[in-house]
């Protein structure tokens, strides 16, 4: 990784990070990567197995698909 600076305040102590812009939109990659897979795995684990047709949903919202 590339070097990282940090902002400190004058005891020493860190408060930030100054990453590279290629570095900081991996991580935005990453986290939203992270975040379909958990919102999959959320769906995955409410799926009860039970499936409609298409045209019985349309009927049943009362809509006309012809």
């Amino acid at each position: 990784m590339e070097q990282l600076q940090y902002i400190s305040d004058k005891s020493g102590k860190k408060l930030a990070v100054i990453l590279p812009i290629e570095a900081y939109s991996k991580i935005l990659d990453d986290l939203e990567q992270f975040e379909d897979i958990k919102l999959y795995d959320e769906a995955k684990a409410e799926d009860n197995g039970d499936r409609i047709l298409l045209t019985d949903y349309l009927k049943k919202r009362k809509l006309n698909i012809e």
